[in-house]
């Protein structure tokens, strides 16, 4: 008994710890909320009355309807399995669940993004409309484009641009093209199907990389 109340102590205090490590009078109605997670940034809404709400993967909706466990905060694991098999919804969450225990940054797309920024009152009323599941999409309707959209009226996401842009640099580089060829010409001598047609096919794919780089 007396360990369970001392168990219980440290929980209760690491809580209250945790919950101070944010300051709520900082945050006002509509601004846009931005924390680093995992391998991104992910953003949400902030609705007032240490509630944010945010576009999140997480695959427990798909495999449990267990509401109370579907309500605690998303982790990694969870997270990484939504984007995995896109399942996603907007939620609500306090501020502590929603920044996992990182930094937040208050309003930072407002030097990005050329757009003038909505009233508040009318962002969050937009991030409260669109609350429930929807499917995810890392490339085409992830966290980013949820909140530009409230916020700003159009739904982008830059992180999408920057990853978009690294990849074509990757692919679409001589370096690719040397390689292409060389693999589909190894691949052709060790099938035995060498023809001039396979060939010129394997040369063209390595042109038109080389041409897009």
């Amino acid at each position: 008994m007396f360990l369970y109340q001392l168990l219980n102590f440290f929980l209760v205090a690491s809580k209250e710890k945790e919950d101070s490590k944010y300051d709520l009078s900082l945050y006002k109605r509509g601004d846009l909320l931005e924390v680093p997670r995992t391998l991104f940034t992910h953003f949400g809404i902030y609705l007032g009355d240490n509630r944010v709400a945010h576009l999140i993967p997480d695959i427990l909706p798909a495999i449990s309807k267990n509401k109370s466990a579907i309500a605690k905060m998303v982790t990694n694991n969870r997270l990484l399995l939504g984007v995995i098999t896109k399942v996603a919804s907007v939620r609500v969450d306090s501020v502590v669940d929603f920044a996992y225990g990182s930094e937040i940054l208050i309003n930072h797309m407002d030097k990005v993004c050329r757009q003038p920024a909505l009233d508040g009152d009318e962002v969050a009323r937009r991030a409260e409309k669109l609350l429930g599941s929807v499917t995810y999409s890392l490339l085409w309707y992830n966290c980013e484009h949820y909140v530009m959209y409230c916020r700003y009226g159009m739904a982008i996401s830059y992180q999408t641009y920057q990853f978009c842009t690294t990849v074509r640099k990757i692919v679409f580089s001589r370096m690719s093209s040397y390689l292409t060829a060389l693999c589909g010409v190894g691949i052709l001598l060790y099938l035995g199907c060498v023809t001039p047609l396979t060939l010129l096919l394997t040369l063209l794919i390595s042109f038109t990389i080389w041409m897009a780089a």
